[in-house]
């Protein structure tokens, strides 16, 4: 009888609202995140630009967004620990809606630039907010399965988004965007604040959302790129893998023409269910650090059979990508772990961060892709880029310390 209400009990935890919708949150942050990657080519030849145009308008834009992304990192981080995670929450969703529809409208290159900057700013802060929110509410044996409900809901989001521009023009595409953040926003009307945040809200005397102090402390700011560090491998996979895939279906030869945009698909689909596995994996193993460990090795072995397996037809391809995607759905854990090794007056600001910087490296990653290709094959180019990448997730994930079972009630002095 004790274990059937402690089933029950549980359940109503991990079906609580928080969890829910913070995972409905972050599925439509995914769906707007991914958006103008799908909808670039039809947006930018509807503005009247040209080939050759589209490609450097293209790239413009989406550093735009990116640059938004690093710097709405920090600006909801540090709201977050200040003002509380349903702040960002709210203002987030908001900032990003708005931009969406806006975006619908657009007409004007520049005005696209600055509307897909302000997206990215507040696209920034679901995530974190929510792992952050998500992670204080439930009880320490039941974290990693929430927050790998949150992230593998959440990532749905870019497979609603390929078929969304498959059905609709692209700026129904952007409507229909910021009419489900409008409309989430009324659902999180409902949901209530941390309680270790309430707590903390209280003692005044205390310091929070000091995102430089991050950078003080040696032992903190260690724990800090180390939680950078273990996501490298999973923008790899996204940033160069599936966004250029078609560059390396030419190079392995593959008669059939792939698809970027069903590549990061099939990418996505892998990676929603890894990340609904990672935290029973992690549950069962009692590690966040084994269940990361294991399936960043995963990836790694699957980005081998993507490279150099020879492969020729473009369902294996596209099965490879799916099962990368799998491979880096340890992203829940990530981010998980990066809301686990800090303070509750830190917590916010580290795991909004996180991801983010993760995210903007994705500029160095294709950099130095570019670079490569100039004395390299495009296969070799991009083993190099990933060596980089796994060299330093593997390092870093071997490293940082265990947080499975960890308290959360506690403060960085």
């Amino acid at each position: 009888m004790s274990s059937v209400t402690a089933t029950r009990s549980d359940a109503s935890y991990l079906f609580s609202a928080p969890v829910i919708v913070a995972a409905l949150g972050y599925f439509v942050d995914i769906y707007d995140l991914l958006l103008f990657g799908i909808v670039r080519l039809p947006s930018l030849a509807a503005l009247g630009l040209s080939e050759a145009d589209i490609s450097v308008t293209g790239a413009s834009i989406l550093n735009w967004q990116m640059t938004g992304l690093l710097l709405g990192g920090i600006l909801w981080g540090v709201l977050g620990d200040k003002k509380g995670r349903l702040s960002v929450l709210f203002g987030s969703i908001i900032t990003y809606s708005l931009a969406n529809i806006a975006c619908g409208f657009v007409q004007d290159v520049t005005v696209y630039k600055l509307l897909r900057f302000i997206a990215g700013v507040g696209l920034a802060g679901e995530l974190g907010a929510g792992i952050t929110l998500v992670s204080e509410i439930l009880p320490k044996h039941l974290r990693a399965i929430g927050t790998s409900l949150v992230a593998g809901i959440g990532l749905l989001g870019a497979v609603v988004a390929y078929f969304t521009v498959e059905f609709f023009d692209w700026r129904y595409a952007y409507f229909i965007g910021g009419g489900l953040g409008i409309s989430l926003l009324l659902l999180r009307i409902g949901v209530f604040e941390s309680g270790i945040f309430k707590d903390l809200k209280e003692k005044e005397h205390i310091e929070k959302g000091n995102f430089f102090a991050l950078f003080t402390n040696k032992e903190r700011l260690g724990r800090y790129l180390r939680c950078i560090g273990i996501g490298l491998p999973t923008w790899f996979v996204i940033g160069i893998l599936a966004t250029f895939s078609n560059e390396f279906g030419i190079a392995l030869g593959i008669d059939e023409p792939i698809k970027p945009g069903l590549s990061i698909m099939w990418c996505y689909v892998g990676l929603s269910v890894g990340d609904l596995c990672s935290g029973f994996i992690s549950h069962w193993l009692e590690s966040r650090k084994k269940a990361v460990f294991y399936l960043m090795i995963f990836t790694l072995i699957c980005s081998l059979v993507y490279l150099f397996a020879g492969i020729k037809s473009a369902s294996f391809f596209y099965t490879v990508a799916t099962l990368l995607g799998f491979g880096i759905g340890y992203w829940a854990m990530f981010v998980t772990i990066g809301a686990e090794q800090f303070g509750t007056n830190l917590r916010a600001t580290a795991a909004t961060t996180v991801p983010n910087m993760v995210r903007g490296t994705v500029v160095g990653m294709t950099t130095l892709f570019a670079i490569f290709k100039d004395s390299f094959t495009v296969i070799q180019a991009g083993a190099l880029v990933g060596l980089i990448c796994f060299a330093i997730g593997i390092f870093c994930i071997l490293t940082i310390p265990e947080t499975h079972g960890r308290d959360l009630d506690f403060l960085e002095e």
